[in-house]
């Protein structure tokens, strides 16, 4: 399973979310929302208050164009809107160490770069927010 779950804060710029360009900016993003459809997986803009942020959740069986159209998201964030600031948490039964099934990945997304982080709150997940089935099956 490929878990995803996103929030980002969106700015053209550290010192001014709005530049000048920001609606052009944040049009771009409802077109790739407008074409970024599926069951399993939903992306969204969203204006609150005079603040713009990005939002993605998704549960999909395995990485696939979801998981691909989430990176794309991500990428045209960092490099249109620098000043976006977020997280990504993300969880993948085939995501390879120090990650791997029973952890989270953190992408923080700040001044136009994606960086990753271990996970301290959610991971290892089993025993943090599971419980090991076959513990439970000894019981």
């Amino acid at each position: 399973m490929h878990e995803f779950h996103a929030w980002i804060g969106l700015g053209e710029s550290a010192f001014e979310s709005d530049e000048g360009h920001l609606e052009e900016k944040l049009a771009q993003l409802h077109g790739l929302v407008a074409d970024s459809v599926w069951h399993d997986a939903v992306f969204a803009v969203h204006s609150l208050n005079g603040g713009h942020f990005f939002t993605a959740t998704g549960f999909i069986n395995r990485q696939r164009d979801e998981g691909e159209r989430l990176n794309l998201f991500l990428a045209t964030i960092a490099r249109r809107l620098p000043g976006s600031y977020g997280l990504i948490y993300e969880r993948d039964d085939e995501m390879s160490p120090p990650y791997g099934p029973n952890a989270f990945r953190i992408r923080v997304l700040a001044r136009g770069k994606i960086t990753e982080h271990p996970d301290p709150f959610l991971s290892p997940c089993d025993p943090a927010i599971e419980d090991n089935t076959d513990y439970l099956d000894l019981l």
